[in-house]
């Protein structure tokens, strides 16, 4: 967080066969897997492109979530389905070791194209809508801190687990150590 070109909207992808777009979405999926992420967003690693990767069979940061289909997915729209939203806990690789109570809509739909130019039309509720909506923000300049309504409720981790205002959990700085 402060890099400047994560508050910036991301530029459209055109070019579907590049060899250049395989090598970013490669670096994608590395740099995710090494931060046990639940997705990344091209902008995280410096590259001002409209392409975020997400999905998992399973993923030691969130146990209790179900399995998320591994995606790729390039100038994405993202519509709610409904008007719920629901606050979670939400954590970035962009804001490493912090915590935010976030709200999301919890039913939407999106779309976008893949890697090979096929339109992927999906619809996703709770931890995976959270998910996409997350990374698709990082696209248009928007980092979770912004979204979040009550500032009592962004902090470290281990403050907030302090605190009592978080249940612990497996933090970007203690991926591997569960508390």
């Amino acid at each position: 967080m402060g890099e400047e070109s994560l508050f910036e909207r991301s530029n459209e992808v055109n070019d579907f066969v590049s060899g250049e777009l395989d090598s970013l979405l490669q670096d994608m999926w590395d740099t995710m897997a090494a931060e046990e992420g639940a997705g990344l967003a091209a902008p995280q690693i410096g590259v001002n492109l409209r392409v975020v990767v997400f999905g998992y069979d399973a993923n030691p940061r969130y146990p209790d979530e179900p399995a998320i289909p591994e995606t790729v997915l390039i100038n994405p729209v993202i519509t709610a389905l409904s008007d719920l939203i629901e606050e979670g806990w939400e954590g970035c690789l962009s804001v490493p070791g912090m915590r935010g109570l976030v709200p999301r809509y919890t039913h939407i739909q999106y779309s976008g194209i893949d890697q090979n130019g096929h339109l992927i039309e999906r619809k996703a509720s709770d931890f995976h809508a959270r998910v996409v909506q997350h990374e698709c923000d990082h696209l248009d300049g928007i980092l979770y801190p912004q979204r979040i309504k009550d500032m009592r409720y962004f902090g470290f981790c281990q403050e907030l687990e302090n605190s009592g205002l978080m249940a612990p959990q497996p933090c970007d700085d203690d991926k591997n150590k569960v508390r």
